[in-house]
């Protein structure tokens, strides 16, 4: 099983990229998008209600087949840890093997987190390269961080970010194809992006 956490604020083609490589490449029964209820790298609350980041989810995986929704975080209250996710998912379904899938860029940055050794103990890594870095570098970097525990995903790499749609929709400016149809018609719905006849 494959676990992407995320803000999803909002979801976008590149989070469900992501996920439906690994759920092929790694041969997976299923992909768990996770909301975060509170993102510990936000814990001003400046993304989106998490209940209605979870829906929006729950609207782009809709019909997908193994791509499912997690609310494990959800119901939790504080910060939500990777670490704890990973280990309430292996405590509720004993012998399940986990992949946890992160950017490059989030690999080099685990040590930081909190208790990456518990992160590591629970999954194995699913790490997507990022912005063209070469594959030596990245071999490296995974044996420096976490020695025969990384899997490398190939990923048509997608430079869309949630940021980048949060602005376009500040602006006024258009999203479609940069998220799924039934994410664009729900943000329509809760006036984040202006109607069709406003365009």
């Amino acid at each position: 099983m494959g676990v992407l956490g995320g803000t999803f604020d909002p979801p976008h083609i590149g989070h469900l990229i992501v996920a439906s490589e690994a759920l092929w490449q790694l041969r997976l029964d299923e992909v768990r998008l996770v909301p975060a209820r509170v993102p510990p790298h936000k814990p001003d609350g400046s993304s989106a209600d998490a209940e209605r980041r979870a829906r929006w989810v729950e609207a782009a995986v809709a019909g997908q087949p193994g791509l499912v929704v997690s609310r494990i975080e959800l119901a939790r209250t504080g910060p939500s840890y990777t670490a704890d996710t990973l280990e309430e998912m292996a405590a509720a379904q004993p012998g399940v093997r986990l992949w946890f899938i992160l950017g490059a860029d989030q690999l080099a940055e685990l040590p930081g987190w909190r208790d990456p050794d518990r992160i590591l103990a629970a999954a194995r890594l699913a790490a997507v390269p990022r912005n063209g870095r070469d594959r030596r570098q990245l071999g490296a970097l995974a044996h420096r961080i976490a020695p025969g525990r990384v899997d490398w995903l190939d990923v048509p790499e997608i430079a869309v970010s949630s940021s980048m749609i949060r602005e376009r929709m500040a602006a006024g400016r258009p999203i479609r194809f940069l998220v799924t149809p039934p994410i664009e018609a729900a943000l329509r719905r809760e006036g984040l992006v202006p109607s069709r006849a406003d365009e």
